[in-house]
């Protein structure tokens, strides 16, 4: 009878062991948990694994889980309310946040002269940043407002490019570079200037 009970326990104990070991290996690959703790640029700390790439199709985890959504994007307006003057203020110091690169994003903005500009004007690029802060290719249009002439819409293109090349390289932190290294990062640019003379452009 003890050497029946014997048997049993121990068969049972051998079909619970692969299922507690598949277990464990889900704990290990699900990144459920680190949604409540993620990785931060100033944590030296193993957290989730950094081998996403905008180049690599096959599932893997995030390195960061920034409330932006897959793409880093941000609105730049000619200009900006007066509460959020501060946003478009370059930091004086190495890039280290998200928010750091934003505002120095932000401040690299100069749009068009008002004589080849048109009110309300809004076109958006998409790009992404090497470690070392230098952009990898140019800005790839990704919209622009319907309705406007190519020299408009060129116009607006080279301020864009102008306006980036002025102000790169930027000067990121060793975390944020590594964090950002390949990442897409959209900005949507928008001429809220009052320019009555133009605005009736076709």
């Amino acid at each position: 009878m003890l050497r029946r009970i014997a048997i049993c326990l121990a068969l049972a104990l051998l079909a619970i062991a692969p299922s507690a070991a598949a277990g464990e290996r889900e704990r290990q690959t699900n990144p459920v948990p680190f949604a409540h703790t993620p990785c931060s640029v100033l944590d030296d700390q193993p957290c989730v694994p950094g081998f996403c790439s905008v180049l690599n199709h096959g599932p893997c985890l995030p390195e960061m889980n920034y409330p932006y959504g897959e793409n880093l994007q941000l609105t730049v307006l000619a200009v900006p309310p007066e509460d959020q003057a501060g946003k478009y203020r370059k930091p004086d110091h190495d890039l280290d946040t998200i928010g750091d690169l934003f505002a120095a994003l932000r401040s690299c903005w100069s749009p068009p002269a008002a004589d080849t500009a048109r009110a309300g004007m809004q076109m958006s690029v998409r790009f992404s940043f090497k470690r070392s802060g230098e952009m990898i290719g140019a800005p790839r249009l990704t919209f622009a407002t319907s309705g406007v002439p190519v020299d408009t819409r060129t116009t607006y293109l080279n301020a864009i490019n102008a306006s980036l090349d002025a102000c790169l390289p930027l000067k990121f932190t060793g975390g944020l570079g590594g964090a950002l290294a390949g990442r897409p990062i959209m900005i949507r640019y928008v001429d809220n200037r009052e320019l009555t003379r133009h605005a009736d452009k076709p």
